[in-house]
């Protein structure tokens, strides 16, 4: 892959993002409905948001030129597969083509209700069949979808060839797009910033908080009487969440809920999964990386996935090095403890 081809790619996939952007906006000015669940497919359910939106990335696809096919989409709402193929319109092409995986709207439930930004997200590869993986992404688009307060949406792009660019547009575009300053935090303690363990939804939630405990103990000590030592924010959105340790906003996040159904499991406790990340919510990860965050699994090995709609991701974002060396040994003590260890 070329750099300019990458780079291509790039502006193709945040095309995308702002089409969509724009049809939630348009429905959310129309008065449509935006919050009935409709369906469950592709590993999460589908809200009538989703199906406002899914024409939109069929339509932008379809208008690739063909040496952009073929290409496999991956995307939750297409399906229970999560799958659809686009083919050439005027040429046979002896290429593997590409695999291109979408969440749509990644943080449905926060812009649906009209709370925070939701993110589009999107990352493409080389198609290697059921092979590729998300560490295969060539090109990475991030792409905020604003409550229905804002004037100003951002968007993130990198590729594989280390481009990586943040830029703020005015929704109405009256005024310049702005570059948006990238820097994860230089923190080399968690006191008084932001770090969480992801505690969503019920069912993981105690697991969850005993292990933010436990994060904060090891390594910030006994808590003292009216110290906040460290802040909490459940940002309901994989791609949210690494654009805020991308921002310096936020220091550390995982989220390891496949994990903890295997603790609850190991316990003989009755789990219900699907209430976890999956590849798509992980589409953004070059631009993460390519901005200096630390992703890794739960086990602390890099962070991947297969591009596909139904694995369970466990991972976290390290806003540095530092913080890493102190907080990824107390991860892996307290899994130990529990009895999960890499299969």
């Amino acid at each position: 892959m070329s750099t300019s081809n990458a780079n291509l790619w790039t502006v193709r996939l945040a095309a995308v993002g702002i089409a969509v952007r724009d049809r939630i906006v348009e429905a959310r000015q129309a008065g449509d409905d935006l919050a009935t669940a409709v369906a469950q497919e592709g590993g999460d359910t589908i809200f009538s948001i989703d199906r406002h939106v899914e024409p939109v990335i069929e339509a932008a696809i379809n208008a690739w030129p063909d040496d952009c096919k073929p290409l496999t989409l991956i995307a939750e709402g297409m399906g229970q597969d999560g799958r659809r193929r686009f083919e050439p319109r005027n040429s046979a092409s002896s290429s593997a083509g590409y695999r291109l995986i979408i969440d749509p709207i990644d943080g449905t439930r926060n812009i649906m209700y009209d709370k925070r930004s939701a993110w589009f997200l999107a990352a493409v590869a080389p198609d290697r069949g059921e092979a590729t993986r998300l560490s295969d992404a060539f090109a990475s688009a991030m792409v905020e979808l604003p409550v229905s307060k804002q004037t100003l949406a951002d968007c993130y792009v990198a590729s594989g060839e280390g481009l990586l660019a943040g830029t703020r547009y005015a929704l109405d575009r009256s005024t310049k797009p702005a570059e948006i300053e990238i820097q994860p935090s230089r923190a080399v303690t968690l006191r008084h910033g932001f770090a969480q363990v992801a505690n969503f939804f019920p069912g993981t939630k105690v697991l969850a908080s005993e292990l933010m405990e436990t994060i904060a103990a090891a390594v910030l000590g006994r808590v003292e009487p009216g110290d906040a030592s460290v802040f909490d924010d459940q940002y309901m959105t994989t791609g949210g969440q690494m654009i805020e340790l991308m921002l310096g906003h936020d220091r550390f996040c995982c989220d390891l809920r496949p994990l903890f159904y295997r603790i609850l499991e190991t316990q003989g406790v009755s789990v219900a999964r699907g209430l976890e990340c999956h590849p798509y919510d992980c589409a953004g990860m070059l631009v993460a990386q390519q901005a200096g965050v630390i992703l890794t699994d739960g086990f602390g090995a890099s962070l991947d996935a297969p591009m596909d709609v139904q694995t369970g991701v466990h991972w976290c974002g390290y806003a540095n090095e530092n913080l890493r060396q102190q907080i990824e040994p107390v991860i892996q003590n307290w899994l130990a403890r529990k009895g999960v260890r890499r299969a």
